[in-house]
């Protein structure tokens, strides 16, 4: 059980050379936005739903968590602390990043002795730019069936950074991942999940162990539901990208984006763009609602002051 926190200034933290996360990478990490309303209140967004997945992190990573009262009450104290950094009402949220790692003395290979959890929080613009051209990776995998893809493990993301970055140098946004058993479907991104749009039918490739369940992309689906879509969690075969009418991610840095293109063994695929799109339509109403500017009937926001 984890002890009531302090409130401390932001700066560097002292760790034991032999830690758990310094030696095995024992350690999770959650992201979610605090955002500001018209009236200057801060609204919090499912935060209960960040606590839950951190809890089922903990559990495959073999360390104990802090429970939904204590994760959301964490998140919130270093919210209020920080308020004069949010952004005022359109112009960005404040990112905040919760972190769970062992920091017992372990030079073994077993779990660490002692944890820490830990809030920290940064303001930031809206979201990333532009849309997303993508290439298909199909000799790195980011994620094995049995291994940790499913949760936020520190270690699910400096593996893809030698192939990310050898993408952005050709001039790609990011790579998207297939499977690792048949090379033949599709599953995310390096930070964010990915849906297909074919006439009244959203598919998403299903969460089943490598794909992490995204707080956005459940949401999203939620939302498309409402607006009387067909949303399918499926295998997708990499071949039908190739006639989708529309590709989107979602993620909580980005909320929704357009992908314009999709690159696979040198075929480039394009999309449906602009401000008609599906896309754009989901990230008003999602953005809408995180904000405050249209009413949450489905009570995912919570007021904090």
């Amino acid at each position: 059980m984890f002890c009531n926190g302090t409130l401390t200034r932001f700066g560097n933290i002292q760790m034991c050379p032999s830690s758990g996360i310094l030696n095995y990478g024992q350690g999770l990490f959650e992201g979610l936005k605090a955002y500001r309303k018209e009236d200057e209140g801060i609204l919090l967004f499912r935060t209960e739903e960040n606590a839950l997945r951190m809890k089922v992190g903990a559990d495959r990573m073999c360390m104990p968590s802090p429970t939904v009262d204590q994760f959301i009450d964490a998140v919130k104290k270093t919210v209020l602390a920080n308020k004069r950094w949010v952004p005022p009402h359109g112009r960005g949220s404040l990112y905040i990043r919760p972190l769970l790692m062992g920091t017992g003395r372990n030079l073994e290979v077993k779990p660490s002795s002692e944890y820490t959890f830990l809030v920290y929080a940064s303001p930031v613009g809206n979201g990333l730019k532009g849309v997303l051209n993508l290439m298909v990776e199909d000799n790195v995998h980011r994620a094995t069936p049995g291994g940790t893809g499913g949760i936020k493990a520190v270690t699910n993301y400096s593996p893809i950074y030698k192939p990310l970055t050898e993408a952005k140098a050709k001039g790609f946004s990011d790579l998207l991942y297939l499977d690792a058993l048949t090379g033949s479907n599709i599953e995310e991104c390096s930070g964010c999940n990915i849906f297909i749009l074919k006439g009244n039918v959203i598919s998403t490739p299903t969460t089943h162990g490598t794909i992490l369940p995204g707080i956005t992309r459940k949401s999203i689906m939620e939302i498309a539901s409402g607006f009387g879509y067909q949303v399918e969690e499926r295998a997708i075969p990499i071949k039908e990208v190739f006639d989708a009418e529309e590709v989107f991610c979602t993620g909580t840095a980005m909320i929704v984006k357009s992908v314009a293109s999709i690159t696979y063994q040198g075929k480039r695929i394009e999309y449906k763009l602009g401000a008609e799109t599906l896309a754009q339509k989901l990230h008003a109403t999602l953005t809408g609602i995180q904000t405050g500017v249209i009413e949450d009937k489905l009570g995912w926001t919570m007021v904090i002051d």
